[in-house]
């Protein structure tokens, strides 16, 4: 049984490559952060390797040693604290994958975070791409697929994995992970379709609380200066050269509040995210003008795209605080960390 939650199309394709025994010796798993690209990736090595009768049967225990992190021929690759993944790990892949399999059929890399490959990684790779040893399947998984090189991109079959409906989301937390109805409609709205950040916020409070001291820092920014502001995007330029997946979250977490504004100002609040902030974002909405919402949202837009093609971090973010709006009648708050 596939564990994925929606993705009907995805799960449809994987399963009918699967018995007409077809499948692409590579994939390219696209969609945002906690979307469920691993789970999916997981469920397919599950698959390959299963001893049921319908694959993935999630009870053998190819399944089960795959689903808790411990067979021997599933690796994972991803970037953790790492910038980048560099040649050297993709060396050792390719080690691996010119074994025959251990315990199970096939050998199953998934590269989680491919668009953080090195140039020279990436071209490490490809080898392994144009000439797969037989019994190996790579699966890649990224969330933008833009800064992956057009060779690898050709050499692998792409799924694309859209954010769930908030509908499908609240059922899944209510009656899979045992969550309360009004706290599962809230998270619904707040993980904007990755069932996986929901998922995890659920039991996680610090994800939350997270959540409210970076809206709390982007409330602060826009009541002080210029010499303020540019502290902010030096901190946040440091962090984003050991850590740039948290600076987007941060920069994704303002966007999606930006755009409430937006909504909100227009009167369309109904269709909000930060579902929890409705009175809070009512009296933001009235600081600004629907012109300055529109232009902090692209220039939010802009700062993200340029950080994925490794511009200036600092630079970036010192026009980004530039741009940021100053409200009316703005109300001191105590700014809180990153």
């Amino acid at each position: 049984m596939w564990q994925v939650v929606g993705h009907e199309r995805a799960v449809s394709l994987l399963d009918h490559s699967l018995k007409s025994e077809k499948l692409p010796h590579a994939y390219l798993f696209v969609g945002p952060k906690h979307v469920g690209k691993m789970t999916l990736a997981l469920n397919l090595a599950q698959a390959l390797n299963c001893d049921g009768e319908e694959k993935p049967c999630g009870q053998c225990r190819q399944c089960l040693r795959i689903a808790t992190g411990r067979h021997a021929d599933v690796h994972a690759i991803a970037v953790n604290d790492r910038t980048e993944i560099g040649i050297d790990h993709i060396r050792e892949m390719q080690h691996e994958a010119s074994l025959k399999p251990f315990e199970g059929r096939n050998r199953v890399f998934i590269i989680d975070g491919a668009e953080h490959l090195s140039h020279e990684a990436s071209n490490c790779l490809l080898k392994t791409l144009e000439e797969p040893p037989p019994n190996v399947n790579i699966i890649l998984l990224t969330v933008n697929e833009r800064l992956l090189l057009p060779t690898v991109l050709s050499r692998c079959q792409r799924l694309e994995l859209r954010p769930l409906s908030t509908s499908v989301v609240e059922q899944a937390l209510i009656h899979r992970w045992g969550v309360p109805q009004e706290r599962a409609r809230v998270l619904a709205r707040l993980c904007s379709g990755c069932l996986g950040w929901a998922v995890a916020a659920a039991t996680d409070e610090g994800l939350l609380s997270k959540r409210g001291e970076r809206l709390a820092t982007l409330t602060h920014l826009a009541t002080v200066g210029r010499g303020e502001r540019f502290t902010y995007a030096a901190e946040l330029a440091r962090q984003f050269s050991s850590n740039r997946e948290s600076v987007q979250e941060v920069l994704s977490l303002w966007l999606g509040w930006w755009r409430d504004l937006m909504l909100t100002k227009g009167g369309s609040g109904d269709f909000i995210t930060n579902v929890d902030r409705e009175e809070v974002l009512h009296s933001e909405a009235k600081k600004y003008s629907l012109t300055q919402i529109k232009g902090f949202i692209q220039s939010l837009q802009q700062a993200k795209e340029q950080l994925e093609h490794n511009a200036n971090p600092r630079l970036v973010l010192e026009v980004l605080m530039l741009a940021l709006p100053r409200g009316k009648e703005a109300k001191e708050t105590t700014p809180s960390k990153i």
